[in-house]
């Protein structure tokens, strides 16, 4: 029996994953959304946490999770829609908005000493944070190796303004539009998100794409009575006991409003809340009859915007960008992934173990949500096999 491109038999074989997972006490919950051809197959296992609160409250399409890096492509759309109504364009300077990101210097080398520095040979544009080519962001190293690694990692984080004034006073690692750094570019775009529109970034988030998707889960902090759907989060095993240590639980970090909403990885949202955000972009920008992008902006997000040169000498090790490239806030896959996502297939996944892509070629968007976080060596494991098996269960 085939039920929306799916067969029904074979997506058995994803609730068995998801089960697995849950019964070698490596996650307490988990849930999947597929869907294909207008039709959304949910598949679910376990409960929010290990123990205490949520501990007998079963894993949902409508639990609360952590999307940490999941939250950049949300940001980036948001950014596109101020591009769509034309106060912003992704050529211009961001300087008009965010002075303190004028004039900027940059390393003459990238490890060397922070007053060792060349001036900048041209203004950070809204496509150099959308596409992450601004010439700042992470540098894989430990703390006290690199200068400016330690200097990012010292800003305040008190309030937007108080962030974006120090990184103003940091020197760039390399030329605007020379190579792809990891996620401070997100945390800048939500800041010229809220310069923008005179508000702030949370707000015009949830008025852009939040309200126009009926995304009433997703924010930078859960309050009231949906602190019960908040999953806890666990991070590696205890060296000594090898039981999970809870990283995040109903009472932490996101139980009150963030003094800074960062756009690198402050969202929480939840599976279903996501598919439709995922679904929007699928649709070319449009969502139950209403367009929130244009197909145009749609697909210059979703498709690889970086250059040769800039995929040669970027990523987090050698090879990273071999087999894919970067769109605005979302990786895209240049060459087919065995029994697995289609290139041109567009996504990303998160610290705390959420994942996403979605495939134009299969018309299909996969999502998996879970709470344990990661080593970077482990975010394709992690999700390996269901990804696997979401591709195998498809029917045609």
């Amino acid at each position: 029996m085939a039920t929306g491109g799916f067969s029904s038999k074979r997506l058995v074989r994803v609730r068995e994953l998801l089960e697995h997972r849950v019964e070698s006490g490596f996650v307490p919950g988990a849930v999947a959304v597929l869907a294909r051809r207008g039709e959304v197959h949910v598949q679910t296992a376990g409960t929010l946490a290990f123990e205490g609160p949520g501990s007998g409250t079963p894993m949902a399409a409508d639990t609360i999770c952590r999307t940490a890096s999941m939250t950049k492509p949300m940001v980036a759309a948001c950014a596109l829609t101020l591009v769509e109504d034309r106060t912003l364009r992704l050529d211009d300077p961001v300087d008009d908005l965010i002075p303190e990101l004028a004039d900027m210097t940059v390393l003459v080398d990238p490890q060397g000493p922070l007053d060792d520095t060349v001036a900048a040979q041209r203004p950070i544009t809204l496509r150099d944070l959308l596409t992450y080519t601004c010439g700042i962001g992470v540098v894989p190293t430990k703390p006290g190796r690199v200068p400016i690694v330690d200097a990012v990692n010292a800003l305040d984080y008190t309030s937007p303004d108080d962030w974006v004034r120090g990184l103003g006073r940091l020197p760039l690692v390399h030329q605007p539009g020379e190579r792809w750094m990891y996620d401070t570019a997100s945390n800048v775009t939500g800041v010229l998100i809220a310069r923008a529109t005179g508000m702030s970034f949370g707000d015009a988030f949830r008025e852009r794409i939040c309200e126009p998707l009926g995304m009433a889960d997703t924010a930078f902090s859960v309050s009231g009575e949906d602190i019960a759907r908040l999953a806890t989060a666990y991070h590696r095993d205890d060296a000594a006991t090898g039981e999970p240590v809870v990283e995040d639980g109903p009472d932490g970090r996101w139980s009150r409003p963030p003094s800074f909403e960062s756009g690198g990885g402050g969202l929480v949202s939840t599976a279903q809340d996501y598919c439709a955000f995922a679904s929007t972009l699928l649709a070319g920008g449009s969502h139950r009859g209403r367009r929130v992008l244009s197909r145009p902006l749609v697909a210059l997000m979703t498709s690889d915007r970086l250059t040769p040169a800039q995929r040669a000498v970027s990523g987090f090790w050698p090879g990273f960008f071999n087999e894919m490239g970067w769109g605005f806030g979302v990786s895209v896959l240049t060459h087919p992934s065995p029994l697995g996502p289609s290139a041109g297939s567009y996504g990303w996944s998160g610290f705390y173990g959420t994942a996403w892509y979605n495939d134009p070629a299969e018309d299909m968007t996969a999502i998996f949500f879970m709470q344990r976080g990661h080593t970077g060596d482990q975010r394709l494991p992690m999700w390996h096999d269901l990804w696997t098996a979401a591709y195998r269960a498809i029917d045609d």
